[in-house]
């Protein structure tokens, strides 16, 4: 099995695992996203940054998106729709508020690029002049370019 493959299989064994448990006595949200950790990192530095996104310090109102997103299934990836079922409607707000809450990873500033790319300021619109986001747009700066390009391409 190729390694880019290894987050996919193990946090689909995760959910799985959690299923096939059982009920349990009830969860609270925190305890709910203990398990995001095993991709998005225990520091908010993911264990793969090419294909997994830090979480940690994005804007509350992106995030909640995002949970809806997969929940609902408009978004397509097996891993996170399975993981944002486990939470409720009215867990998806506090949910992005936890992770809103916490700091940007250190170490993880954007690269000054020698010369800004033509239409540069269309995206500096949403996304803020140093890409840290804002409302509406989600925080860019520190974001590896191998998960930029694949997401400005899955557009």
């Amino acid at each position: 099995m190729s390694n880019h493959r290894f987050p996919i299989v193990f946090g689909a064994l995760l959910i799985s695992a959690a299923a096939l448990a059982g009920p349990a006595k009830a969860q609270s949200v925190e305890d709910k996203l203990q398990v995001c950790t095993s991709c998005h990192g225990q520091a908010g530095v993911p264990i793969d940054p090419k294909t997994i996104p830090i979480i940690w310090g994005q804007t509350e109102a992106f995030l909640t998106k995002q949970l809806h997103d997969y929940r609902a299934g408009d978004r397509d990836n097996a891993i996170m729709k399975a993981m944002a079922q486990t939470l409720s409607q009215a867990e998806l707000r506090p949910a992005a508020k936890y992770f809103a809450a916490k700091p940007w990873p250190a170490g993880h500033a954007p690269a000054a690029a020698a010369t800004p790319p033509a239409g540069i300021a269309q995206c500096q619109a949403c996304h803020q002049p140093k890409f840290e986001g804002g409302m509406p747009a989600p925080r860019l700066a520190g974001q590896s370019y191998e998960f930029l390009i694949k997401q400005m391409n899955s557009f």
